[in-house]
C-alpha cells in the first residue's frame, strides 16, 4: 500500500505572521497561545534527513504550512508536496493559529493516501523504520488501546481538551460493548504491562471511558476515519475549527485515534518498544541529556522532543541540534545544494 507522511510546520519568527497572530490574539480568552507552541528549533532539516535515511519507502511527504517555506528546502523533490492551509482548510476557518483545524482537516488534502502517518515537527525518525511499524499487512494502523485514569492536577487548556475528547467518544460509544467486541485486540499480550493494566480496569463495569492513553509519537491514520468522525460530529468539529487559537472548549485529532481504537480498526503493536517522547525540561527534570542519548543511539527509531519547560531556550536548542548534526551530518536531497 502507499503510505504518506504529513508534517505541519510554522515559522514563529516570521514578522508578517506574528503581526497577524497578535491581531487575532488581542481579545481572545481561555486560549493556549504560549510561545513554545510556535517557536522554531531550527532542526527541521534533520527531520528530512531522518526520513531519507531511515524511511526511504515513504510514498509522498505532504509539508503543511500557512504559505511559509524554509529557504533551504528543495521544493522540487519528487516526493515532496507543498500544502498551504488555503489548499485544503475551508475558508471559514482561516486564518488559524491553532493546530486543531490544521489537523482535523488533513483528510481534505488533495492526493493524500488512505494510509498516512501524521508528524508534528518535533517528532523525528532516528532509526531504521519499516512500513509495518505504522500499518499492518492488511492496512490497519499499528497502535495500542490502553485504559488509564486521568492524572491531571491543574487547570490547563490541554487537559480540558483531553477531557472534551472523552466526553465526545462517550457520547458515541458504550465502553462495555467496545471491550467485549474487541477482546482479542484490547487484551493482546504484545505488551504485557498494557495487558495487565487493561485486565485490571476491565473489572470496573462502567459504561463510560474514564481515560484512554495517547502517545506523543507519529500517529498512523486512515483518511476515511476522518470522514467518519466529521460525519458523526460535524457541529462539534465545526465549532473547534472556527477557534483561532487552542481553546478550553476544543477537541483535537486524538478523537480520530480514539475512533480507530474503539472501532477495532488497529493492529496491536508495542509502540513503546521503538518510540520515546520527552517533555523537554531544563528547570525541574533536566532530561535534556537523556533525550540526546536517545537521539544518538539506535535504541529508538522514533523520538519526540516536545517543547515544555525550557528556561534557557537558546542553550537547549544548541545542545539538541549539536547531537542531531552529529547523527545526520550529510545533507539530504530535500535540501538545496
Amino acid at each position: 500500500m502507499d503510505i504518506d507522511f504529513v508534517i505541519i510546520w510554522v515559522d514563529g519568527s516570521d514578522k508578517k505572521w506574528l503581526q497577524e497572530k497578535n491581531k487575532y490574539q488581542k481579545n481572545s480568552i481561555n486560549i493556549d497561545a504560549e510561545i513554545n507552541r510556535y517557536r522554531d528549533w531550527d532542526n527541521l532539516k534533520y527531520w528530512f534527513r531522518g526520513v531519507e535515511k531511515y524511511a526511504p519507502w515513504v510514498n509522498k511527504i505532504f509539508f503543511v504550512t500557512c504559505g511559509q517555506c524554509p529557504d533551504w528546502l528543495n521544493t522540487k523533490h519528487e516526493k515532496l508536496v507543498m500544502v498551504n492551509h488555503e489548499d485544503y482548510i475551508p475558508s471559514d476557518y482561516l486564518p488559524t493559529f491553532s493546530s486543531h483545524p490544521i489537523e482535523l482537516n488533513l483528510h481534505r488534502i488533495k492526493g493524500l493516501s488512505e494510509h498516512f502517518v501524521y508528524f508534528n515537527d518535533d517528532m523525528f525518525i532516528t532509526g531504521k523504520s519499516l512500513p509495518t511499524d505504522f500499518f499492518s499487512s492488511d492496512g490497519l494502523p499499528c497502535d495500542l488501546f490502553v485504559e488509564e485514569p486521568p492524572t491531571f492536577v491543574k487547570k490547563d487548556v490541554f487537559n480540558n481538551i483531553i477531557i472534551n475528547n472523552l466526553i465526545l467518544v462517550n457520547s458515541k460509544f458504550d465502553r462495555q460493548e467496545v471491550l467485549n467486541k474487541n477482546k482479542k485486540k484490547i487484551y493482546s499480550t504484545v505488551n504485557k504491562k498494557v495487558y495487565i493494566k487493561n485486565k485490571i480496569f476491565s473489572l470496573m463495569k462502567r459504561h463510560e471511558f474514564f481515560g484512554i492513553e495517547f502517545s506523543h509519537l507519529p500517529q498512523p491514520f486512515l483518511k476515511s476515519m476522518f470522514d467518519e468522525v466529521w460525519s458523526e460530529n460535524y457541529d462539534v468539529l465545526d465549532e473547534v475549527c472556527k477557534n483561532k487559537f487552542r481553546s478550553i472548549d476544543d477537541v483535537n485529532q486524538y478523537v480520530v485515534k480514539y475512533y480507530q481504537l474503539l472501532k477495532g480498526k488497529f493492529e496491536p503493536y508495542n509502540w513503546k518498544r521503538k518510540g520515546i517522547a520527552f517533555q523537554l525540561d531544563d528547570i525541574y527534570d533536566n532530561n535534556i541529556e537523556e533525550a540526546c542519548k536517545c537521539i544518538a543511539s539506535d535504541d529508538y527509531n522514533l523520538v519526540c522532543l516536545n517543547d515544555s519547560k525550557i528556561k534557557n531556550f537558546d542553550k537547549t536548542k544548541g545542545i539538541i541540534n549539536n547531537i542531531f548534526e552529529k547523527k545526520f551530518s550529510e545533507k539530504s536531497k530535500f535540501e538545496i545544494d
